[in-house]
């Protein structure tokens, strides 16, 4: 009797909890900044970054933020590797994300610097670092943000070869809006003129996108393994 040959989607069935951590991430990490951002004394999210959120008493639920979606992002990195071997399969693009969510760890691990004012009574812009953890907080998270800005446009390539043109467009504007808003918040933290006040803004812009493009990424593949296994099946 002749064996019948495995689904397509059979090992791409054991992503979905992996998936599912890609999909409650981003909206874990976004909902802390906005609920700590909103009730913390002297912050203000139009100014001030989202690490500075790690400074002070309260600090460390904004530590354990980046550490905990840092995990489920790592996580989700694995499970990318595995649900997308029935469209022809992606090494750079799970590698990428996998160190985005290594960096948000490393950006948890290594506390910043105080920076525009924040916590009250820090000056605008330290002449130096405070310390060897905030050298290499910034060091792990421009890591990141290359990595998950290099993920969109590689998705973005692959995204076109699989037939997806939506996708690819999204996955490609996602990276342009994240470049361009992660510049004018950089300035802005090097205390540019016009851009101080405006800062945490477009740092929040950014790393929203980035968030969203990553959790809907989880969602259409979950939902193309669904409809995978209703085929299979």
């Amino acid at each position: 009797m002749q064996q019948k040959p495995a689904r397509p989607w059979a090992d791409a069935a054991r992503a979905a909890p992996l998936l599912v951590c890609g999909a409650i991430a981003g909206p874990l990490f976004v909902g802390v900044f906005l609920i700590t951002g909103a009730t913390r004394a002297g912050y203000d999210p139009l100014r001030h970054p989202v690490s500075s959120l790690a400074l002070g008493d309260l600090g460390w639920t904004q530590v354990v933020t980046f550490v905990v979606t840092g995990a489920l992002t790592v996580a989700f990195a694995f499970g990318l590797r595995r649900a997308l071997r029935p469209l022809g399969g992606s090494i750079w693009g799970p590698v990428l994300v996998g160190i985005w969510g290594a960096g948000l760890i490393g950006a948890g691990v290594f506390v910043t610097d105080p920076i525009s004012g924040y916590p009250p009574g820090t000056p605008d812009r330290l002449t130096q670092y405070g310390s060897a953890h905030a050298a290499l907080h910034d060091g792990v998270s421009v890591l990141a943000f290359v990595a998950l800005v290099a993920a969109c446009f590689v998705f973005a390539r692959r995204f076109a070869g699989w037939g997806s043109p939506l996708w690819a467009a999204y996955s490609a504007v996602t990276g342009i809006v994240f470049t361009g808003a992660f510049v004018l918040s950089s300035m802005g933290f090097e205390q540019t003129e016009g851009l101080v006040n405006l800062a945490g803004l477009f740092q929040r812009v950014s790393i929203t996108a980035a968030w969203c493009w990553l959790s809907l990424l989880a969602l259409h593949l979950l939902r193309r393994q669904e409809i995978g296994d209703r085929a299979g099946g």
